[in-house]
């Protein structure tokens, strides 16, 4: 497996937990990562990202996994259609009803041309995978306050759910994007490359001193 010559680092400030990637985005982006979170029961999910030359997204993987469970989905993107596939060890639903919590849906989706006009997969949670659209719409080079309406495949976390959801994305000049999606609005700030700085209620990114 080929190290990766960046790495950033985030710490949650919706809940207790971090992100960590390390990648390459030389052309398109390959990147693996691994996020930590106590929320709604502690879980621990590793992904590896690829994408096409222009940030479309071509494959991704997750597995994540807690006490007594473990589950992995891949989505692979191929002649415009995702193929989605699971896999499931142990009891995710019991260890969120111990906790006082709903049951998670099942991995995975059960009818993946729903997912056909996504060109972007968001992983619940996760700064770095905002950063997909804002390269692929080359939001950093536009004027200002041009909104643009994707459809994304929506990863959720911890159950690895995969649904389609409808985002916007609006350039708001150098370094700033809001991102919205339903009745949830978050003006997020950017680094030079467009990767995500600060990503209010969600995330911040924490630099080596």
């Amino acid at each position: 497996m080929p190290t990766m010559p960046q790495s950033i680092f985030w710490s949650r400030t919706d809940t207790a937990g971090s992100e960590q990637v390390l990648f390459d985005d030389s052309r398109g982006l390959a990147a693996r990562g691994t996020l930590l979170a106590v929320d709604p029961i502690p879980w621990t999910a590793r992904y590896q990202l690829t994408t096409a030359a222009d940030w479309s997204t071509t494959r991704v993987e997750v597995e994540v996994e807690g006490l007594g469970w473990q589950r992995r989905v891949t989505l692979e993107r191929a002649t415009d259609r995702w193929r989605v596939t699971t896999a499931e060890q142990g009891d995710l639903d019991r260890a969120l009803v111990d906790a006082g919590h709903p049951r998670a849906g099942l991995p995975g989706t059960d009818d993946p041309d729903r997912l056909a006009d996504a060109l972007d997969v968001d992983l619940s949670g996760s700064p770095l995978f905002n950063t997909l659209p804002v390269h692929r719409l080359g939001l950093s080079a536009e004027p200002a306050d041009i909104a643009h309406r994707i459809t994304v495949a929506w990863v959720l976390l911890p159950g690895l759910e995969v649904v389609p959801a409808e985002q916007i994305y609006t350039g708001l000049g150098p370094g700033r994007v809001r991102f919205a999606s339903g009745t949830f609005t978050a003006d997020i700030d950017l680094d030079d490359s467009g990767y995500v700085v600060r990503y209010p209620g969600l995330a911040e990114r924490i630099d080596p001193r």
